[in-house]
């Protein structure tokens, strides 16, 4: 049995199948590939059985989004490394090397996240994950490469291998044995920010997450739900709430959730302001949807919550008034 399981989910995505698969074919020798389909009504079946019969096929019930979609997936998969890797993202040569090599000799390690550059401008860096993830005080998170919409170009700043609080769901490596015990993603996000929760779920258990430069993808990026869309801004403030209500430190619980909710009232008038009264509607809906589900969620809490979870305290702060716009210029 090969090592690495790379697994993509994929949803109606017979043109993306068609683009990207061949990357992943050509440079995973290493590798069982399988691609999961969230019954796609498109032909994308058909695509997977006739011109790439290499692929392993696993086939969902229904549309399952992201979380729930590979929780159910990969209880099929018995390979002890999986690849997490959206279907719009293009690998490269040697890109699984390094990570077996990580995981074959750091126990300790549990999460790996590769290098991530735009597949529209391969000089960048790319919005989702970048060099590794962080999360401020307040629980934003924010990226080595990327702050905010601000991207930067890859000149070698990053070329390293550094711990990180959260790997993106676009390309994210994780032990088998540890993505059982963390019970998989919470299905009730159905997407975005649930591998924020996950790599937070395992760092409270004393889990180690990298980055590595050594292994380099380009990705594509809001191909299956792009940001004018509110439904997306309706899941990331939404889940961003779950998120803090599940992992967040007993005593600074209340005081960030309140302040939370307060900015994100600041987000949705400036919205409002800028025309896009879509989105601002979108907030509300994701804070009542927070409110019915505050009871469920404070009883997901785990025993542990540790409280040195963020790196820098308030990236807003540095962001958007100190005019800090990239990592490097970021003090702890």
């Amino acid at each position: 049995m090969k090592k690495v399981a790379v697994v993509i989910l994929n949803w109606n995505g017979t043109q993306l199948l068609r683009t990207f698969l061949p990357s992943v074919l050509r440079y995973s020798n290493e590798a069982t590939i399988y691609v999961a389909d969230n019954a796609s009504t498109d032909d994308s079946l058909d695509v997977l059985k006739n011109e790439f019969p290499a692929i392993k096929i696993i086939q969902n019930k229904d549309n399952y989004g992201y979380a729930k979609g590979y929780n159910q997936a990969l209880k099929a998969v018995e390979e002890p490394y999986f690849a997490l890797v959206n279907s719009d993202i293009e690998v490269t040569e040697n890109w699984l090397d390094r990570i077996i090599e990580l995981f074959d000799n750091q126990p300790e390690t549990a999460i790996i996240q590769p290098k991530i550059l735009d597949y529209k401008e391969k000089t960048h860096f790319e919005y989702a994950g970048a060099a590794g993830g962080y999360i401020d005080a307040l629980g934003y998170p924010y990226c080595r490469g990327r702050l905010f919409d601000t991207l930067e170009e890859d000149n070698g700043q990053y070329n390293d291998e550094v711990s990180i609080f959260w790997a993106t769901g676009a390309c994210l490596f994780i032990r088998k044995r540890v993505f059982e015990e963390l019970k998989g993603f919470d299905a009730d996000f159905f997407a975005h920010q649930e591998e924020i929760d996950l790599c937070w779920r395992a760092y409270n258990l004393g889990y180690k997450a990298m980055y590595t430069s050594k292994s380099v993808v380009y990705h594509v990026g809001g191909a299956t739900l792009n940001e004018a869309n509110p439904k997306k801004t309706f899941l990331n403030f939404r889940n961003s709430l779950l998120m803090l209500t599940k992992n967040l430190p007993k005593n600074k619980l209340v005081p960030i959730l309140f302040s939370r909710l307060c900015l994100d009232g600041i987000a949705g008038i400036q919205f409002l302001v800028q025309g896009r009264g879509k989105h601002t509607l979108a907030i509300l809906n994701a804070h009542f949807a927070f409110y019915k589900l505050l009871k469920i969620y404070l009883n997901k809490r785990e025993k542990t919550q540790l409280n040195t979870y963020y790196l820098h305290k308030n990236i807003i702060w540095s962001y958007f008034i100190l005019q800090k716009k990239y990592f490097t210029r970021l003090k702890c």
